[in-house]
């Protein structure tokens, strides 16, 4: 990667992994794209555009104008969010990702397109989930993804084109707020643990699910978009994950740090019932051999990191 377009610049990944790329790679090098201004680093840190990934004539224009050899293509609904209007998401995540695609092939460029846990489903085997099994997801979110990993991998065999992706489990992160995710509940319960002391969680106790710290995330997207493709046996997408827990494990973890945290229950019957469709853990093998995945967050470390980070963004506010 020399010359890098972001879009979804301003969602959960983006807005972390924007500013990351412009410390390896230059500012100037990294092009920022959404569909709405975003004040900050990230549209202050370097060159930003607005841009409507559905629109292939400005996709395939900015492409051409800056020169890019890289799309890292982020722009997406969540999975709660799009369970409520599931035609807005199939047009944004599949039609959206398709124009993105094509704008990247007619450029020359390699494309990475983030998968998920939601591209599996009830019938995906839950536990140490296969890098390849049955996909049968239940939500547009997952029906998109698996549409996306397909399409993607034929881009690969029918074009030569370089493409690449990961499938990401629950993603932890204090710089960026939760944008209606079904594992939003793991992010949430560290802002409340800091400013309340006590949370209420949407997902039921038992309810195993994969997360990773945003640095192992952001980390693992530029070892892969490196990766020698010599190496590359999968491509889209590949199983990552740091770690897998269910509520009381994270509550638990956190108060080894606040002793007196407390935390019931108030269950979204909807998000739980997203939830149990995903796998409880992922064989992580086909990553760690193929371009050298290896997360350095356990659930301890991230939390005591979440805590230190998200109370001293509180004290700044005064």
């Amino acid at each position: 990667m020399k010359r890098i377009l972001v879009t979804g610049s301003s969602g959960q990944i983006g807005i972390e992994l924007t500013p990351y790329l412009r410390e390896i790679y230059g500012a100037e090098n990294v092009l920022a794209s959404a569909r709405r201004p975003v004040p900050g680093p990230v549209s202050e840190g370097g060159p930003f555009e607005l841009l409507d990934v559905r629109d292939g004539k400005a996709f395939s224009e900015t492409l051409s104008k800056f020169k890019a050899d890289t799309v890292i293509h982020l722009a997406g609904v969540l999975s709660a969010k799009g369970e409520s209007d599931p035609l807005n998401s199939w047009d944004i995540n599949v039609c959206g990702s398709c124009t993105a695609l094509e704008a990247a092939r007619e450029n020359g460029c390699a494309f990475f397109f983030p998968s998920s846990i939601a591209a599996f489903g009830p019938s995906t085997p839950a536990k140490n989930t296969p890098q390849d099994t049955i996909q049968r997801p239940t939500i547009i979110y997952g029906v998109a993804k698996v549409t996306m990993e397909l399409l993607c991998d034929y881009y690969h065999k029918k074009f030569g084109m370089d493409t690449r992706g990961l499938r990401f489990p629950g993603l932890i992160s204090y710089e960026a707020l939760p944008g209606g995710g079904t594992t939003d509940y793991a992010v949430h319960i560290y802002y409340d643990a800091v400013k309340k002391g006590s949370y209420t969680c949407f997902i039921a106790p038992g309810t195993y699910m994969d997360m990773m710290y945003m640095p192992d995330a952001l980390d693992a997207v530029v070892k892969l978009m490196e990766a020698d493709p010599a190496r590359l046996v999968h491509r889209n997408a590949f199983n990552i994950s740091g770690m897998s827990f269910e509520p009381e494990e994270i509550a638990a973890s956190i108060r080894k740090v606040m002793p007196g945290f407390t935390m019931d229950y108030d269950v979204d019957p909807l998000r739980q019932g997203i939830a149990e469709s995903w796998p409880d853990s992922l064989d992580c093998t086909a990553a760690r051999e193929e371009w050298g995945f290896d997360p350095q967050y356990d659930l301890d470390a991230m939390t005591e990191d979440m805590l230190a980070r998200i109370s001293e963004q509180e004290a700044s506010k005064g």
